[in-house]
Parts: C-alpha cells; sequence; structure tokens
C-alpha cells in the first residue's frame, strides 16, 4: 500500500524517532497512514533493535518493507516522538536530576575506543544545578532523542568553551545540523555521532577546521562517503569507523587513499573486509600510526615489495617520494580474524616501525587449535614491544626466541626448508649462541646429560589435590608429557588421579594445555626456569 505523507504533518519518511518515554528504542518511520480494519492514522516504523512485530505486513497486505522479519511495527503517532534540540537536552541532562544510569552515560572516547568518564561537571555540580554553561568543556547527550541543534545562535552563546560531544545514540541523520553544531562551536576538538543513522547524502557541511577526533560508529557509512567527509575535516587525527559494513576501500581519485595528512589512528573494528589489498589502499597515509582492524574477516597479511606497490600505483603516484608502505604505522591491531597461515606472522617484521600488535582470536595464534604459542609469536616477531595488549619484556623476548630456537633445531629439517619456515631461525641461532647438539662420547657423556637438563618448577593447582609445596626439578629435553605426568604422580603421591599439565608463560593470559602425550618438553619449546602447572582430570 502505498503511504500517505499528509496524514500526520509531525512525522515525515524516513524521519528518525523513539519510542516515547523511551529514547533508547529508536527506529525510522516507512508508513504514514490509515491500516486495514483498524481506525484512524499509524505511523510504520522499523525499529533499530529489530523488537518489532513483523515485517511491514499486516493480515497479508504490505505497507513498508522493514529489515528483518521482525523489525517493523505500527505506532499511533501519540505514542512516538520526533526529538528534541541540543540545547534541551544539556538542559535535561546537566539541570536537571539526573540518575545514576544517566552519569555513567557521560563519557568520552580515549585513543583507543575505551569510555573515559567526564570530570568536569560531576554529581555535585549537577545537584547544585549550574547557572550557567560556560564552564561545561565536556559534555554528553547520549540517547537523550536530540533531533536538532535548536537555534543556531544559541549554541555558541550557551556553552562557548565545550570542547567534546558525545552524542551518541540519538536521531540525528543530516550532515547539515551536524555542520550547524560545529560552526558554533569553535573550540569543539572530539564529536561523537556513534548510533546516529546518518544520511548518505553528506551536504552543506562546512569546514570543521578544529574537529580532531571524530567518532562514526555504526553510522551506516560507507567509504565513498568518507571520502566526500575528509574535505571537510583538514586536521582529522582520529577517524572511528566501527560497524558500518564496510568491505571496500574506495578512493575518490587515485588507486591510495590520499589526504587525511594528519590521520594518526583509523579504528576499521567490526567491519567487513576479507581482502588485504583492501587495506593496502591505506598504505600511504603518511602520519597514520594505529591501523584497528579487529574482527573483519582477513585471513592473510603481507607487506607489500616494491614491485606491487607500483602495481597498486599505477605509475601515477611514486615510490619516489620516498613513502614507504605504511611508513609511520607502529601499532596494528588484528584480533578475531582468520588467519592461519605463519607466513602472515612473519610478514608483520617488514613494517618498518610496527611494535605493538594484535593478533589473539585468530587460528594461528591459537595454540589449542593448533596454533603457536606465545614464545612463539614473540621469537617470530623481532621488533614487537606489545603483543596482544601484554608489554613483552627483555627476559621474555630473550626465553622466547632460546626456547624457539630450540624447538626448530628438534625438527631435524634440512636448512633450506628451516630457512623457508623459519625465516629467523638462523638470525637467532647465531644472536645467542646456540650450538649445534653433537654426540659426545666417553668421558664427556655425563657432561652431556648434565646440559641436557632443564630445571622445570612444578606447582599443583587443582583444588582436590590439596596444598602441596612447589617443587623445582631438573629433566632430560626428551621427557615426554606423558613421562612427565607419571612423575608427578609419584613426586607429589597422587596414584589414584588423572592429571593435566600446563606450561605458564609469562605475558599469556592463560596457561597453555599440554595434551600431546608423545611430545617432548624440547618439542613444546620449554626452556630453563618454566612452570608447569598440574591440575586434575574433570
Amino acid at each position: 500500500m502505498q503511504p500517505s505523507s499528509e496524514s500526520n504533518p509531525d512525522f515525515k519518511l524516513g524521519q528518525r524517532v523513539h519510542s516515547a518515554g523511551d529514547p533508547r528504542r529508536i527506529g525510522t518511520v516507512r508508513y504514514l497512514g490509515p491500516v486495514e480494519g483498524y481506525s484512524g492514522t499509524w505511523v510504520g516504523v522499523d525499529w533499530d533493535n529489530r523488537d518489532g512485530k513483523h515485517d511491514g505486513s499486516v493480515n497479508g497486505v504490505n505497507y513498508f518493507h522493514a529489515r528483518s522479519e521482525t523489525s517493523g511495527s505500527f505506532v499511533r503517532p501519540h505514542n512516538l516522538s520526533s526529538g528534541i534540540s541540543l540545547l534541551q537536552a544539556l538542559e535535561l541532562r546537566y539541570r536537571g536530576q539526573t540518575t545514576q544510569e544517566e552519569e555513567d552515560e557521560m563519557y568520552v572516547l580515549s585513543a583507543s575506543n575505551k569510555r573515559v568518564s567526564v570530570q568536569l561537571v560531576g554529581k555535585d555540580k549537577i545537584q547544585d544545578k549550574l547557572s550557567c554553561f560556560e564552564e561545561l568543556t565536556s559534555a554528553s547527550t547520549s540517547y537523550l532523542g536530540v533531533s536538532s541543534p535548536g537555534v543556531p545562535s544559541e549554541i555558541g552563546a550557551v556553552v562557548p568553551n565545550l570542547k567534546e560531544l558525545d552524542l551518541t545514540g540519538n536521531l540525528i541523520s543530516e550532515w547539515k545540523d551536524v555542520g550547524t553544531i560545529c560552526e558554533q562551536l569553535p573550540d569543539l576538538v572530539a564529536l561523537n555521532l556513534s548510533y546516529n543513522l546518518m544520511s548518505h547524502d553528506i551536504v552543506a557541511l562546512p569546514h570543521l577546521k578544529s574537529i580532531r577526533i571524530l567518532v562514526l560508529n555504526n553510522v551506516g557509512i560507507n567509504w565513498t562517503q568518507v571520502e566526500v567527509l575528509k574535505h571537510s575535516l583538514p586536521a582529522i587525527e582520529e577517524l572511528h569507523l566501527m560497524a558500518n559494513h564496510i568491505s571496500t576501500i574506495e578512493p575518490a581519485s587515485s588507486s591510495t587513499v590520499q589526504g587525511f595528512d594528519y590521520l594518526r589512528l583509523l579504528n576499521l573494528d567490526d567491519n567487513c573486509i576479507t581482502d588485504w589489498n583492501e587495506i593496502l589502499k591505506l598504505s600511504q597515509l603518511p602520519s597514520l600510526e594505529q591501523l584497528h582492524l579487529d574482527n573483519n574477516n582477513l585471513n592473510h597479511i603481507f607487506y607489500p615489495d616494491v614491485g606491487m606497490m607500483l602495481e597498486l600505483l599505477n605509475g601515477h603516484e611514486s615510490h619516489e617520494k620516498g613513502h614507504k608502505p605504511f611508513q609511520n604505522l607502529h601499532c596494528l591491531l588484528l584480533g578475531g580474524n582468520t588467519i592461519e597461515d605463519p607466513t602472515s606472522i612473519d610478514a608483520l617484521n617488514s613494517f618498518p616501525q610496527l611494535v605493538d600488535v594484535r593478533l589473539s582470536g585468530n587460528p594461528v595464534a591459537d595454540p589449542g587449535e593448533g596454533g603457536i604459542p606465545r614464545f612463539v609469536l614473540v621469537a617470530r616477531l623481532g621488533k614487537v614491544e606489545m603483543l596482544n595488549g601484554s608489554e613483552v619484556t627483555s627476559r621474555e623476548r630473550k626465553e622466547s626466541e632460546i626456547r624457539y630456537v630450540r624447538l626448530v633445531m628438534s625438527k631435524q629439517g634440512n636448512i633450506q626448508e628451516i630457512k623457508l619456515l623459519h625465516p629467523r631461525f638462523a638470525e637467532l641461532k647465531a644472536f645467542h649462541g646456540i650450538e649445534d647438539e653433537k654426540p659426545l662420547v666417553g668421558a664427556a657423556g655425563p657432561q652431556k646429560m648434565a646440559t641436557g637438563l632443564l630445571s622445570v618448577t612444578l606447582k599443583c593447582v587443582g583444588a582436590s589435590i590439596g596444598e602441596k609445596p612447589s617443587l623445582v626439578k631438573k629433566l632430560p629435553g626428551t621427557t615426554t608429557v606423558g613421562k612427565l605426568k607419571i612423575l608427578c604422580e609419584s613426586f607429589f603421591k597422587l596414584k589414584s588421579m588423572k592429571l593435566k599439565l600446563f606450561l605458564q608463560e609469562e605475558g599469556s593470559p592463560l596457561p597453555m594445555l599440554l595434551d600431546d602425550e608423545m611430545q617432548s618438553l624440547t618439542d613444546l619449546g620449554i626452556g630453563n626456569e618454566s612452570t608447569i602447572l598440574v591440575d586434575e582430570e574433570s
């Protein structure tokens, strides 16, 4: 059925609204008019959280197409709100009585996209009811139903010193309204528009010269619109674009993304990028230091050589400018992707400045799924100082590299195969002065045995085992996991228990289960002064 745009002058098709009395329940008007079998005028709403009743059809009649089978519903006009102005929201939040929940919503996002509570207006000041807003430099009106700036000239007069503004979860959709707000707030440097469904047409947006941080998480933006937006953001340093279903990077006028001269942090977490070639289009951003790509669907990483870059640049923009790909990138977050090949790990060594990497949540970094344990990751990544959010200390690096070398040596592969599979092996072997093991005979025999012993701390952690002091034992590197379990039964007098062993590694949040009874300590890369946890099978 065709909607009537004149049935109710208070609403219009495409307008963002919220349920009266619940500004967190937000949707888009998709129909205005009568519904067969029911009296009066109805508003068909497609709810963002999909908690409607149908797909836009009732009794076999289709009135509008909702995004899902249960996101649509019909609502009486008086049960919907078209929102309030920004100034009304500021009055409501900062001059009225607030709940604890509202106070918890007063935050801005840090460089790592974490919430930082706004401290400039605390509970005591709220309760005292500010006589004026000149003191406000940071404010949040999240989920208050803001749909418009209000009277433009009043914004700058009422909150002249505002530097940070959080508009998360409101009804703003037009970029011209964003422009109006920013023009009236010349000191505004950080703006959060997350969870506002923004228009695809970026029009009437002036130069936002003071904006340094812009958060556009879950606003429905694509990269084509980002390219339009960048012309209004000459000073942008942080751009957050989480959860926008972005799958491709589409530069406007060249093969790589240009402009964004001061962009230091780009957050593309929770999008739909599957091809690393799309990410390479960001490689010429001159100031990019942090690139967040958690929870996409990337399965392979590589660093482009000169030939690849020339092909990517089509000979137009030049390698001769001296811009190496990702020349200033020092933080790359890749957690929660589908990377499973060690060559992707080794490729990270080629990034000139990369020292902070996240790989957790990828098959390649999950020992439980046949992936690489932390000590191997540390050894293979020669420059990394922070891995999966945990600092790599100099001690951990040394121990990891030595364990890794001994692990590779135990595999008995040929030189070419080792060089191909373990690019850092020869370098690390020479750096740590590790010599090839040679069979010794005669009087030197017992010394060979002694030098092959590993000092290992065994610690009982099972509740049913009871409190037992830790033991330090010297064990041959050839000791298998199965043999060690038998030894632990003897050491701790646990004859009737079935045991499981874990390796506790520095920097790893969880110990690694040693579940292959045929593997030796050397096979597992277990070195001197390692700690093995002894638990009972549940």
